[in-house]
This record gives structure tokens, sequence and C-alpha cells, in this order.
């Protein structure tokens, strides 16, 4: 095989493992966050405001946030290797 088709290769398996990490995580968190989570906010002196916070927003913007860096470090990975940010794009 080419160094080309080991490198892919490589990269395609790393991703395979940190999207099932991600995926165990998720589920993890799905646990932790499975009693209602509850954040005060207290701007008025007499009355204490309750919101509750759903489990599955927070869980949503972490996962988007884990995703979002591994889009980033595609991105510069392709920069790195072919010079472009979007490789065979004109």
């Amino acid at each position: 095989m080419s160094p080309l088709a080991d490198f892919l290769i490589f990269i395609v398996s790393l991703t395979a493992l940190l999207v099932a990490y991600l995926a165990k995580q998720f589920q993890e968190e799905n646990l932790i966050y499975s009693n209602k989570n509850q954040m005060t906010n207290t701007e008025t002196k007499t009355k204490t405001k309750t919101k509750t916070i759903e489990k599955e927003k927070v869980v949503a913007e972490t996962l988007n946030g884990r995703f979002a860096m591994i889009g980033l470090i595609a991105a510069v990975g392709a920069y790195l290797t072919t010079g472009q940010i979007i490789p065979g794009f004109v």
C-alpha cells in the first residue's frame, strides 16, 4: 500500500474510535442529566426565579461543541497536508 492509503486508513480508524468514544460519553452524560438540573436567577431581590435546564439541551450543546472541534481539527489537518482548506475545491 502507498503511504497515502495508510495515512487515510489511520485517519478513518481514528475518527471511528473518536465517534465511538463520543457516543459512549453522550450516553453517560444522558444518565447524569436524567435528573432535573435547576439554575436560579437572582435578578430580583424579592423573588427568586427558577429555570429548569432540559437535559437534552445540555447534552446537545456539549456534543455540538465536540463535533465542532473535530471539524476544526479536520480543517487544520487538511490545510497542513494539502495546502487547501477544502481539498479539490477551486
